[in-house]
């Protein structure tokens, strides 16, 4: 299958050579570290001020409003110019954390207070993301798309890693104003690189100028109308309602039954990290020729790791986070460029935000039956359960034709 290049406007240098493409990467990920910081410091003056039924209530009460703004945000992705949705919504950021860090420093953090933060975060999350999603698009070639995606989730992984060791200490110390107003910081050196530098080289199909309602329409007609499309998206749609659960709650649960104690949460968690790391920067160094097939055969593995964090004991069970975070950075990398070469880029915003749909919508139910299969059978089953599912749910895209035999190097 042939898959043509948008509109070229200057020719980017090779990638391994590409400065501006180099510090983007840099500065996206040191923002992502902001972010990981602004997390946990929310999370932990949440449990800090109320019950853990609330502080839960808060930290996830950006999902719902991301979940049903999400497709209007991919119909501005495909209309708008990306760059300057980045810049509002960025700006929209920075503004409200600047308000956090004031209220907090005139009074006390309240319950009111974080929950407009969490909802107002979703939010922008849902009109930023979209138009965010098809910005490698517009600076690499198709075939640099796996080692640009290899690149960026390698350093944005290592940056939610850091920022997340920073954050503990930073909220422990300096308390919820500096969090936020260091998370402002990076957002504002996110908004000055994209403003000053970052220049696309490659141009996108526009969507027709129309109203958001029929934009929405007119992007699920699109998936009626191409098979190649509506399959990827099918394939990658719900594709974390598995792993989700498991390490969400279920590494908890397991050390909880077992007695292997919070640091060991700690440790899987951290395994994890690295592996998601070491898996997408691997891509660069070892890229399959059927980017898609691999992608899916790698989940395959990760549904085999899911079943061995629930049935082996402590060193079997790191040994099964570490091979998650291995495939899903793996498995991202080649499926996330392999969407961003495939979908018609008048849709592409669209099309990633319908994939996306699945996963805030359904993660909660899905955490909600792992845990209840887990209090009514032994603590294993859900592990079973879930990573059998997901190797299940591979057998459709490995059968399909289309998908096995895409290649983004044609």
């Amino acid at each position: 299958m042939s898959i043509a290049e948008p509109t070229l406007l200057r020719e980017p240098p090779r990638f391994s050579k590409d400065l501006t493409v180099h510090a983007w990467i840099a500065v996206k990920a040191l923002s992502d570290a902001g972010d990981a910081i602004w997390t946990i410091a929310l999370a932990w003056t949440a449990v800090q001020i109320t019950s853990p039924a609330i502080a839960g209530v808060i930290v996830a009460a950006g999902t719902i409003p991301r979940a049903v703004v999400l497709l209007f945000g991919g119909v501005l992705a495909d209309r708008a110019n990306a760059r300057t949705v980045m810049i509002v919504f960025n700006a929209l950021r920075v503004v409200l954390l600047v308000f956090v860090a004031l209220w907090v420093l005139a009074s006390s953090p309240s319950v009111l207070l974080l929950m407009f933060a969490a909802i107002a975060f979703g939010v922008c999350d849902a009109f930023y993301e979209p138009s965010a999603a098809t910005i490698g698009r517009q600076l690499v070639r198709t075939s640099d798309l796996p080692s640009y995606s290899a690149v960026m989730q390698t350093a944005t992984r290592l940056g939610t890693m850091g920022g997340a060791a920073i954050g503990g200490f930073l909220v422990a110390y300096a308390g919820l104003s500096a969090s936020a107003s260091l998370n402002a910081l990076t957002f504002t050196l996110v908004i000055a690189f994209i403003a000053i530098f970052l220049r696309p080289r490659f141009a996108l199909a526009r969507a027709a100028r129309e109203s958001a309602l029929r934009g929405v329409q007119h992007g699920f007609a699109h998936l009626r109308n191409a098979p190649t499309t509506r399959t990827l998206v099918i394939a990658l749609s719900g594709l974390n309602l598995a792993v989700g659960p498991a390490t969400g709650i279920g590494i908890a649960l397991r050390a909880h039954d077992e007695g292997w104690g919070a640091q060991a949460v700690g440790l899987f968690e951290a395994l994890i990290g690295l592996g998601a790391a070491l898996g997408a920067i691997s891509v660069a160094r070892w890229r399959p020729t059927h980017e898609a097939r691999g992608g899916f055969w790698a989940l395959v593995v990760q549904g085999a790791g899911i079943i061995l964090i629930g049935v082996g004991p402590a060193w079997a069970a790191a040994i099964g986070c570490f091979v998650i975070g291995v495939t899903a950075g793996f498995a991202s990398v080649l499926l996330g460029a392999t969407f961003a070469a495939t979908i018609d880029t008048a849709y592409l915003g669209r099309m990633s935000s319908i994939t996306r749909l699945g996963d805030d919508v359904l993660m909660p139910l899905a955490m909600a039956a792992f845990g209840a299969l887990a209090s009514v059978t032994a603590t294993w089953v859900p592990f079973v359960v879930f990573g059998g599912a997901l190797i299940l749910m591979m057998v459709f895209p490995l059968r399909n034709r289309q998908l096995r035999d895409m290649a983004l190097r044609r």
